[in-house]
């Protein structure tokens, strides 16, 4: 049995009928913004393997990071015991995060980065005598992990919901957010998508937090909303003594063209989720950052612990990758990359849209989108990928890309030309 067959035979890949497993390239080696196939073939990853490869494949700050400290402490647990990586990320995380985010819970993955934020509020309305407060709100097409109670809040028709109905909470939602990033921001609180949350949270008090993803919801349908809408659910929210929780496991480090999602508002969430490229994507990782007021009203409630405790948490060898990413990130060449990425890309994909079938062109950052009329195929466009030299993995109506921020201007060029064709031929 070959390689190839043996992963169809045996490996399940994310999103697969093992019946009809589709086609799979085999990747032999990555670096920069390109991984090679095991008969040569050379791509350029325009997806950054799934958008958290910022500074590339094998960055060599972040690999010899991970090299030093895996010849020192590959992992301990966190329990009782800590370590330097854990403590001098916590210090890097510390001076790029919202002033008010304060207490930081390291985690494995952005799902559960999710799932431990969804905890945090409900165990501190618990301790701040509001028991009933246990369920959530947040908007349509949202996506925030796979996991249980993560899948909870995804998107209630294009998520997992049908599958799973009657074991998966069932949560508020509501309409996502109706003025888009470049509109004109409308105050009518019936017309910008404000009165219904008002509404809904004035309705049930039995809501702990507001959860969403700020600016761009991203495997919802790649929608950027204005940042308006976040300095008015933060009111919101603290007017009816609802926790507001940001999922920027996609947005941030930067993808949005600011490091954070916040950054293009006024206001700060009570809780954090950061994951995807915390490490610049060379090793799982992730974190729940909050603010002393919800930190320590758990602590000063019942139980006066917090109850979660992965055994990977603060992982050594992802703690010094996550700092040396950061470390990067604080050199700055992010924002010139990133205003490259949305300059040249908005050039180049105008042609789009004059073409059939295309019903928008949007590029903000490092993410630009053609959507469609119709649905498309992955696996359509992953049998061009050795034509265009580019591999995309499009979802519903939805052609884009998040390359990694170390793409040339000619790289650049030619994921575009792959986004046109995949356009014009899908």
């Amino acid at each position: 049995m070959t390689p190839l067959e043996f992963d169809q035979h045996h490996l399940w890949h994310p999103y697969t009928n093992v019946t009809k497993p589709g086609p799979t390239f085999r990747v032999s080696e990555a670096e920069g913004a390109w991984i090679t196939l095991d008969d040569g073939t050379r791509l350029i990853d325009g997806m950054s393997s799934w958008w958290c490869m910022l500074h590339g494949h094998r960055n060599p700050r972040i690999t010899k990071a991970i090299h030093d400290q895996l010849d020192k402490l590959p992992h301990v647990m966190f329990g009782g015991l800590t370590h330097d990586p854990a403590i001098e990320l916590g210090r890097k995380l510390l001076e790029v995060a919202p002033p008010s985010m304060q207490r930081i819970f390291y985690c494995d993955s952005g799902s559960v980065a999710v799932e431990v934020g969804m905890k945090m509020a409900v165990q501190y309305q618990h301790a701040n005598g509001q028991p009933q407060r246990s369920k959530f709100v947040t908007i349509k097409s949202g996506y925030h992990g796979d996991t249980w109670k993560a899948m909870s809040v995804c998107d209630p028709v294009t998520g997992m919901h049908h599958l799973f109905q009657g074991a998966v909470s069932i949560q508020y939602f509501i309409d996502k957010p109706s003025v888009k990033i470049n509109d004109a921001w409308n105050d009518d609180e019936a017309a910008n998508g404000l009165g219904e949350l008002r509404q809904t949270l004035e309705a049930n008090d039995d809501i702990a937090a507001f959860i969403l993803e700020p600016i761009v919801q991203g495997t919802g349908g790649m929608y950027f909303y204005h940042p308006e809408y976040l300095n008015g659910a933060r009111a919101i929210c603290d007017a009816h003594g609802v926790l507001l929780i940001f999922d920027e496991i996609a947005t941030g480090f930067g993808r949005t063209g600011k490091l954070f999602g916040t950054d293009h508002t006024e206001i700060e969430p009570d809780i954090l989720c950061l994951g995807k490229a915390l490490t610049g994507g060379h090793i799982s990782f992730a974190c729940t950052i909050t603010n002393d007021r919800v930190a320590l009203g758990i602590g000063n409630g019942e139980p006066g612990i917090f109850m979660h405790g992965p055994t990977f948490m603060a992982n050594p060898l992802a703690c010094a990758a996550a700092k040396a990413s950061l470390e990067i990130l604080s050199d700055g060449d992010w924002q010139t990359q990133t205003q490259r990425i949305e300059r040249q890309m908005s050039e180049e994909l105008a042609p789009a849209k004059t073409f059939n079938g295309v019903a928008d062109v949007r590029v903000l950052g490092g993410i630009a989108v053609i959507e469609v009329d119709h649905t498309v195929s992955a696996d359509q466009a992953h049998n061009l990928a050795k034509e265009t030299g580019v591999y995309l993995r499009p979802f519903g109506k939805n052609i884009y890309t998040m390359p990694p921020f170390v793409c040339s201007p000619d790289e650049l060029s030619q994921i575009s030309a792959a986004l046109l064709r995949l356009a014009q031929e899908l």
